[in-house]
């Protein structure tokens, strides 16, 4: 599928793809009461393919600290929706601005265990990236070509006990990068919405 991952596919695929419903969010037992959050996805559209931008977060965070992460955070009262705080995080946690970011679609919301309902917002990234770290929040930067990671064959389910009992996570070994949980479930649902809209 790597080979077909161009920036008119994934407009396209997206688009066709709006009312699909995956089937993967984390273990919650309902989606009502948790909080509203907003990530984006960035794909960085570069001369040798497309790539996912991702950050490492500091060790010190209460919530996820030390987790590879997209961009994001809970909306805020001044936010206008799900769209301008993800734009809002990623400008203040890596220095992305919003003219350089087209947004082409938002993904199924996702339930996390640690109390949050994100809804991912794809947006396509002009170079060149002039980021700027919020040094509290993020440790580190990397990009992971797209298409390793919409290739199957480079995931892993897991499993781990939590709150009594044994839960199933996906993880994505990049490098000496270790994808999983929350990051790695919405890139999951990610994949599945653009095999849905290629089906189409």
């Amino acid at each position: 599928m790597h080979d077909l991952l161009s920036v008119e596919n994934l407009r396209q695929w997206l688009r066709q793809a709006h009312t699909f419903e995956p089937e993967h969010s984390e273990d919650v037992v309902a989606l009502e009461g948790l909080t509203p959050a907003a990530v984006l996805v960035p794909l960085v559209v570069r001369e040798s393919g497309i790539t996912l931008l991702l950050t490492q977060r500091t060790a010190h965070l209460h919530n996820h600290a030390g987790q590879i992460s997209f961009p994001g955070g809970r909306i805020d009262p001044e936010d206008s929706g799900y769209v301008a705080a993800a734009l809002r995080e990623a400008e203040e946690e890596v220095g992305l601005v919003a003219g350089q970011i087209e947004v082409i679609a938002t993904l199924p919301r996702y339930g996390t265990v640690t109390g949050f309902i994100i809804e991912p917002v794809v947006g396509l990234v002009t170079p060149p990236l002039n980021l700027k770290l919020d040094d509290f929040e993020v440790a580190d930067v990397f990009e992971v070509p797209l298409g390793f990671l919409m290739d199957e064959a480079n995931w892993r389910l897991e499993n781990v006990a939590f709150g009594g009992r044994t839960r199933q996570y996906w993880t994505m070994p990049w490098r000496d990068r270790y994808i999983w949980g929350a990051t790695a479930g919405m890139i999951v649902n990610f994949k599945h919405c653009l095999d849905h809209g290629r089906r189409r």
